[in-house]
């Protein structure tokens, strides 16, 4: 939101503390009278497949159908570099999710970003047991947050945006690295111990299959360079 307005756009906030329910619609409509394009970020901490995708399905369709009533012109979603490489049944609902989203007259861009430099200090505070914090062993190209919000607003105002665009940040890390380098920046004493995620999905993760393949948008800035900010500290674990 913030990105949209330090570009100039009127921006309308759909949420249940602005009285929209994007499930049930309720609202829904006179939210979005005179929006143009929405941009679909939305998420659940639920990992079960089948109640993620029930949200996120549910999300799309009353995107897709109010949107089009209410006479907006295009939708872009917020997904993540990979969902085909790692099984797993959060990353299953995503791919639904997208489905979901195409599955409409409103024109659609799909923006798959990998995990953002945010990810580790959110880790860390889930996980964390006294002076010890767990982290997975997992091989990331993270990107800051702000940049994938600046990323999907330039996608939202292109008249010929590509229906299809994956981003990343500039280097591959390795997670707990990262994590014990945030802890480190907010002066913790916390110790983040490597962990194996078990079966096909923890495996993926560890051999770098949340990775970007192919054409990708390179966008800073790093994650040492994003450490050096004020972000880090927001993010107590």
């Amino acid at each position: 939101m913030e990105a949209a307005r330090q570009a100039g756009h009127e921006t309308a906030v759909l949420s249940r503390r602005n009285g929209v329910d994007l499930t049930t619609g309720a609202g829904l409509a006179p939210a979005l009278e005179g929006v143009n394009v929405i941009i679909d970020a939305t998420n659940t901490r639920t990992q079960d497949r089948v109640k993620a995708t029930s949200f996120f399905t549910a999300v799309a369709a009353q995107l897709q159908r109010t949107g089009s009533e209410q006479g907006v012109a295009g939708l872009v979603v917020l997904s993540i570099v990979g969902l085909e490489r790692v099984p797993s049944g959060y990353f299953q609902a995503k791919l639904a999710h997208e489905a979901a989203a195409v599955d409409g007259p409103l024109d659609v861009h799909v923006v798959r970003a990998t995990q953002f430099h945010e990810f580790p200090g959110q880790i860390v505070r889930r996980a964390r047991f006294g002076p010890v914090a767990l982290a997975p062993r997992m091989v990331v190209q993270s990107i800051a947050a702000r940049t994938v919000g600046e990323i999907l607003v330039e996608v939202a105002a292109s008249a010929d945006a590509s229906p299809r665009l994956e981003i990343a940040g500039p280097a591959k890390e390795y997670l707990p690295d990262l994590a014990q380098a945030i802890v480190h920046r907010q002066g913790k004493r916390i110790v983040v111990l490597p962990f194996s995620v078990p079966g096909k999905g923890g495996a993926a993760m560890r051999s770098g299959g949340q990775l970007p393949v192919g054409d990708v948008r390179v966008a800073g800035p790093t994650f040492t360079e994003w450490l050096q900010g004020d972000d880090p500290l927001n993010i107590a674990p």
